[in-house]
């Protein structure tokens, strides 16, 4: 017994030496003691974008399970496995194979589901958290790479999404494929050279396409999304969190839970709970049943179709599209295909990426933020994003207008203008209500302030009448309620001694009015966000703010 407390003890000092060596070595010691302190928030929105992490890592774990049995060839084959139905068609060695997962291999089915769930919720979840980042102004001023950075974790995982979906080979999937080459095709001159270098010939005839789309979807795409998601966390952690606003937070002091314990045991409770969610789903929710659309055959198409939710705005976009086209010189630019799926995606994109610089342009914000916003103190921003999202909302509708129509007995061109008016109505309308709601929210902030909060407790007043007493609100509602963008942000009219229209006066006239559009709420909302409820006269000339 002796000897084997003296060889436990001289394992130990071994062990020792080793930690400690290491750590004279990289100083893994300092850098532990001064990260495991580490502040993170606790509100439960900033768990938003560990769900995207989340559904990766297990988009990573399952998907190295189904690449063992997947084959990625286009060269066909007779089924024979355990699906009856389809035993004897011939199809490709992908779409048996997807067949071979589902039926033959164990847990394969579940796997698949899970794996397909995880796609869905990653792409969702990272929606829903550039969302929050939006509304919020977590963007601003150090975090401009990171909304850059999550915005083209975004675009990659849609187009990582659409690749995953199409591997299977089957009718549903090859339907979306034959639309993708008809929109590079719709490229002005490169398109047809595009399409066969895409897809390595004529489409479907290539077998040489699977591959490529298979070493693209395991190894590209996720390649850079890992480096990109690296790269996200470690600008997170060196830039910290942001924090709503509350009593005692300032803009440059980060308040929450350490790092370690609290912290740590969290998110592996939460990354085990989202992982049980998706095997939830994946047992009693069926998602993408390859088996009844059965393999591609480019003269059959199911009726109804639909794809993955975050395809419908392309596919809506698409479908309410006019039949425009010009020709010239001989060549024809099918406008109805370039307009919708190429141009429209990549302004779309492209103003969302840099959307964080036009309004540091309009409103001349040049600070560092730790503090975020609350969406109606900043009207007009919020009402930008709603309009978006009604924007995106009606061109996802439409993606399904035949479904739509035939459940509602409604005939399909009327679904079909239905949208095509709210392509332009529903952001509009969506922007005027959502600023006159934040307008009225900040308007009641103004008068809780002002007037107290309710008590509950009716007096007496001199003259016989009753009132209920206001009493001050709690210290930490008040401090929310006294935030407020700063009154200096909103530019005064520009004074030109020659008003001559030289490019730099209307340059500084058009960056005036953006900023007051922006920042200045109190022709609609005295006090609204820029400071108190009284009016003073000097609002009420050019240079009042």
């Amino acid at each position: 017994m002796a000897g084997r407390k003296r060889r436990g003890a001289a394992a130990a000092d071994r062990l020792e030496k080793i930690v400690w060596g290491v750590n004279d070595r990289l100083g893994s010691g300092e850098f532990l003691n001064r990260n495991i302190r580490k502040a993170f928030p606790k509100h439960w929105s900033f768990l938003l974008g560990e769900i995207a992490l989340y559904s990766f890592a297990i988009l990573i774990l399952t998907g190295v399970y189904l690449t063992l049995f997947f084959k990625p060839s286009g060269g066909t084959v007779v089924y024979d496995g355990s699906y009856t139905p389809l035993r004897g068609v011939t199809m490709s060695e992908a779409y048996a194979s997807t067949l071979h997962i589902s039926f033959d291999v164990r847990g394969g089915l579940l796997m698949r589901q899970i794996h397909h769930w995880a796609a869905i919720v990653f792409i969702a979840a990272i929606c829903v958290h550039l969302l929050r980042i939006f509304f919020t102004g977590a963007f601003r001023k150090p975090r401009e790479i990171n909304w850059l950075i999550g915005t083209t974790l975004f675009v990659l995982a849609i187009a990582e999404g659409f690749a995953g979906y199409s591997l299977p080979d089957d009718l549903l999937s090859g339907t979306g494929l034959r639309i993708m080459q008809g929109i590079v095709l719709s490229i002005p001159v490169a398109g047809t050279y595009l399409a066969l270098w895409v897809f390595g010939g004529e489409f479907p005839a290539s077998e040489e396409f699977l591959p490529r789309l298979f070493t693209v979807h395991i190894l590209l795409v996720p390649g850079i999304l890992l480096a990109l998601v690296a790269a996200h966390v470690m600008i997170l952690w060196h830039q910290t969190h942001t924090i709503f606003p509350g009593r005692g937070r300032r803009e440059r002091a980060v308040t929450g839970e350490p790092t370690f314990p609290h912290f740590a045991a969290q998110s592996t409770a939460y990354f085990l709970m989202v992982f049980g969610v998706l095997a939830g789903m994946a047992a009693f929710l069926q998602v993408n049943p390859v088996w009844l659309y059965g393999p591609y055959d480019p003269d059959q198409i199911s009726a109804g179709s639909q794809p993955d939710w975050y395809v419908g705005f392309l596919e809506g976009a698409l479908r309410i599209m006019p039949a425009w086209s010009t020709t010239v010189f001989g060549y024809t630019v099918s406008w109805n295909v370039l307009l919708p799926a190429v141009i429209l995606p990549g302004v779309f994109f492209t103003l969302i990426a840099l959307y964080p610089f036009a309004e540091r342009w309009a409103t001349g914000d040049e600070r560092l933020h730790h503090l975020l916003d609350r969406p109606r103190n900043a009207a007009t921003k919020t009402a930008i994003g709603v309009a978006v999202v009604a924007w995106y909302g009606n061109l996802w509708a439409a993606g399904g207008n035949d479904v739509l129509a035939e459940t509602f007995g409604i005939p399909l061109f009327v679904t079909t203008w239905i949208f095509r008016v709210g392509f332009f109505v529903a952001p509009l309308m969506a922007f005027a209500v959502t600023r006159r709601i934040c307008l009225g929210l900040q308007r009641r902030d103004q008068q809780v302030l002002q007037e107290g909060v309710e008590s509950g407790l009716i007096m007496l007043r001199p003259d016989g009448s009753y009132a209920e007493r206001h009493v001050r609100p709690p210290e930490e509602t008040e401090a929310v309620l006294n935030v407020r963008r700063p009154r200096e942000l909103v530019a005064p009219y520009p004074h030109h001694v020659i008003p001559l229209p030289t490019p730099d006066r209307v340059r500084t006239q058009v960056r005036t009015r953006v900023n007051r559009f922006y920042m200045n709420y109190q022709s609609e909302s005295h006090g609204g966000g820029q400071g108190n409820l009284e009016k003073g006269p000097e609002e009420d000339g050019r240079n009042g703010t």
